[in-house]
């Protein structure tokens, strides 16, 4: 499972992203746009918005853009240019050349941890493969951190089954400030007569005999006679479980595989 999604990560930083939206996002701090009006080359610029959330644009001075999109700037500039009697029926372009304002935090168990720009409809698929894709310590399992009205939630979401029920392209409704957080894959150890004792990996629905598989197989004075389960319950206290091979395994077992007498 875990090569089903590297593989799929590699296959997304392969694709063509789409055309960048940026013009449907709002506006924010440290955004940079280039704004123009027809007719007009001298009131051209770029200019960046400012920690209060506005641009300072020739003739008209101080112009509140933070929180609107870029279409919504553009009637913005043009009744301040046509309120002065500036520009008579000002044509008024604004185009986002950088988005600072709207990037999402991808953190965790992948190649290349950082911000990302969520212009356009941006999936979580699509951000993790910007993220380099999970890497191999992942787990399958990603975490959205989202703050809004001054609330954080946090929503736990599952990978192979998005990839499982065709939901790659699923819209999580993700905004700026946004954390994706992909889990460490959970772990099991084993121990004992076996030919590689250690900590592997726990795929689902994994038995006994298959942790047996991924520790090498039984060492020439192992048994499959009496092997045991170390497993913590939820009061802390550890347990030991006479194990069948066919038992599952869970979260942070350790399985003991004892040397035969004859």
């Amino acid at each position: 499972m875990k090569q089903l999604v590297h593989g799929l990560m590699a296959f997304l930083m392969t694709m063509t992203m789409g055309a960048a939206m940026a013009a449907d996002l709002p506006l924010g701090p440290g955004d940079v746009l280039k704004v123009s009006v027809y007719g007009s080359p001298d009131l051209t610029l770029e200019t960046r918005v400012s920690e209060g959330g506005n641009i300072s644009f020739p003739l008209i001075g101080q112009v509140p853009v933070a929180g609107l999109s870029a279409a919504a700037a553009e009637k913005k500039i043009a009744s301040m240019l046509e309120a002065g009697n500036y520009v008579k029926k000002p044509q008024v372009n604004v185009i986002v050349t950088a988005v600072q304002s709207q990037q999402v935090s991808v953190l965790g168990q992948v190649n290349r941890p950082g911000r990302y720009p969520i212009e356009g409809k941006r999936s979580l698929m699509d951000l993790l493969a910007m993220a380099g894709g999970i890497n191999g310590e992942g787990g399958d399992r990603v975490s959205l951190i989202r703050t809004r009205d001054g609330k954080t939630t946090r929503e736990e979401i599952d990978v192979i089954e998005m990839i499982r029920a065709g939901q790659l392209a699923k819209d999580y409704a993700l905004s700026g400030n946004d954390i994706v957080y992909v889990e460490r894959a959970p772990k099991f150890y084993i121990y004992g007569e076996v030919q590689r004792p250690g900590a592997f990996r726990l795929e689902r629905s994994m038995t006994v005999v298959q942790a047996l598989s991924a520790g090498g197989g039984l060492s020439m004075r192992g048994t499959e006679r009496g092997l045991v389960i170390k497993r913590r319950d939820a009061d802390g206290k550890i347990r030991l479980i006479d194990a069948k091979q066919d038992d599952l395994l869970q979260v942070d077992d350790v399985v003991f595989v004892k040397e035969s007498w004859f």
